[in-house]
Formats: C-alpha cells, structure tokens, sequence
C-alpha cells in the first residue's frame, strides 16, 4: 500500500448492474468483464481505500422482467436473489485468482457455499483491507439490489455509492436508445426527483438522500475509472444534496 498517495474517499460501496458482467453476450458472465472489474477495484486497493461490493443480476435473472412473463413475483425476486449469489461467487473466485482478498456475504443463510451477512464481520473485514461482496440483496423480495447497495453503504458508513454502468453518467434519456440526449454532470437529490431521472429506483433512492450518502454514476468499462474517482477526478456524474 502506498502511502504517499492521496485519495478522498477512504472507503466506498461499489454498485455494478448484472449487465456489466454480461459483456458483449445476451446472457450469461464475460470472465473478460470479470477480470477487468477485479483489476479496477484491485488498483484503488493497493492505495489503501476500503471496498464494498454489490453485484446486481440482470445478466441472469431479473426479478421484474421474470413476472412480466407469469411467474409469482415473489417467487421471481427470489430467482432474482439467488441470481446475484452466482455473480458475486464467480467474481470472488476471479478475485482470488487475482490475489484479491473477498469474501461473500449473504443476506440468507446458505452454508456452505458463503457466509451469512454480519455487520461487525464485514466491518473487520474492510478494516483489513479484504473486499466484502454483498449478495442476496437485503434478503427480501420486492427490493432491488440498488436499495442493498444504499443499505449497506450507510450500515458500513462508506464515503459515497459509485454505482458502474455501461454508460458514462447520468442522462436525461437512455443513450443507448435515444440520439438527442443530455449529459448530467452534477445534480442535486431534487433534481433527480423532480427531473425524474432513473439513476436507481426511488426506494433506494431516498435511503441514500434521507442518510445525506453522495452517490457517483460512472462508466466501469473505462480503463482506472474507478481509480481516477477516488483520487479526486470528477469522472462521470455525482449526486448529493
């Protein structure tokens, strides 16, 4: 660890969608998105800064678009639950083999594949430098791992949400499906709310606005975007109040 080097945010909650695992294919994990991933979070640990990591589940099975096709919605968010433990296992093994130190804690017990989520564990974990994966959500259907990202961020009081998508920032329409757009580059939680933009979904939302947690949206698939974030560049868009 270096400890000449300055960052602003001495620890963070690192929010990646399912979709960024998926790569270039429809369906399914990259090991190329993995690795990429694990090499980013590996450069801001060799700094000194602390990780939280939560993996969304979109590349497998997402809880609102399984309903959609006449499955329980309960029973969907559940396949949608168990879909972020197969993320968050694939990526702590590309970790490992990195000479990254994780662990996978999950919100429902599953023993023997990862251990039960325990706030004073994971706290001594990150104190000791070791990357915490969040998975399973908050362990309740009906919330999206958007609302676990905020709700562990404030409960291992992170400095900020960095939440890695495909896409550079926060835009007034979806770029990928709309050529005349706008680009956010700082906005107020107000702003959000009242421009209705989707940065995440609203319950979430308000956790991170009522407990006064920035969150920064930025483009993971950008090479030391993570890293350039917490040494202070302004690098996608931020949100606080």
């Amino acid at each position: 660890m270096s400890t000449n080097t300055k960052f602003i945010y001495p620890r963070i909650l690192l929010k990646i969608s399912g979709e960024v695992l998926q790569g270039v294919n429809k369906f399914g994990i990259d090991i190329n998105s993995l690795k990429k991933i694990a090499e980013e979070i590996k450069l801001v640990l060799n700094i000194g800064v602390q990780v939280g990591l939560v993996i969304g589940s979109g590349n497998l099975f997402r809880g609102s678009t399984l309903s959609e096709v006449g499955i329980n919605r309960i029973a969907s968010d559940h396949i949608g639950i168990l879909s972020t433990i197969i993320n968050s296992l694939a990526m702590h093994d590309i970790m490992h083999n990195s000479s990254i130190r994780s662990h996978v804690m999950s919100a429902i017990p599953i023993n023997g594949i990862c251990e039960a989520y325990n706030y004073r564990r994971a706290m001594q974990l990150l104190c000791n430098n070791a990357v915490v994966i969040f998975s399973a959500g908050i362990g309740n259907p009906l919330f999206t791992t958007d609302s676990a990202a905020c709700l562990r961020g404030i409960e291992t009081q992170s400095n900020i949400i960095l939440k890695g998508t495909k896409v550079d920032g926060v835009y007034s329409k979806d770029p990928q499906k709309y050529d005349h757009v706008i680009f956010y580059k700082k906005l107020t939680y107000k702003d959000v709310l009242k421009k209705e933009l989707k940065v995440m979904d609203l319950s979430a939302f308000s956790l991170a606005r009522d407990h006064g947690l920035p969150i920064r949206v930025f483009n993971i698939n950008k090479p030391k975007s993570l890293y350039r974030i917490v040494m202070g560049h302004d690098e996608g868009t931020i949100i606080t109040s």
